[in-house]
């Protein structure tokens, strides 16, 4: 299940520039490398007090004018993108802000 922070927008809001902020992370499952290799390097560097690292991406998505056809919301067409493009379903989740 993935989390998915929902904001609220009306369907004039809809016609006006919008952000989407998308954040990408390895389901928790699914070993991270890269996380590992960084919080090597931060308790090498004496930063004992760090527990876990995780490594992920963050995308800004910028929209202008009307949503795609098909969709219902800019939150919906930024779900569709994040699916299809941005993310690998498999072994990775994602959250969506829209502003």
């Amino acid at each position: 299940m993935r989390n998915k922070i929902l904001t609220v927008t009306t369907v004039n809001e809809e016609k006006m520039n919008k952000k989407a902020f998308i954040k990408i992370m390895l389901k928790d499952e699914v070993l991270d490398p890269q996380g590992k290799a960084v919080l090597s390097v931060l308790k090498s560097s004496g930063y004992d007090n760090v527990k876990d690292v995780r490594v992920g991406k963050y995308i800004e998505v910028d929209f202008a004018g009307e949503v795609k056809d098909g969709h219902a919301s800019l939150k919906e067409e930024a779900e569709e993108i994040s699916e299809k493009i941005l993310s690998n379903p498999l072994i990775e989740e994602f959250t969506i802000e829209i502003k």
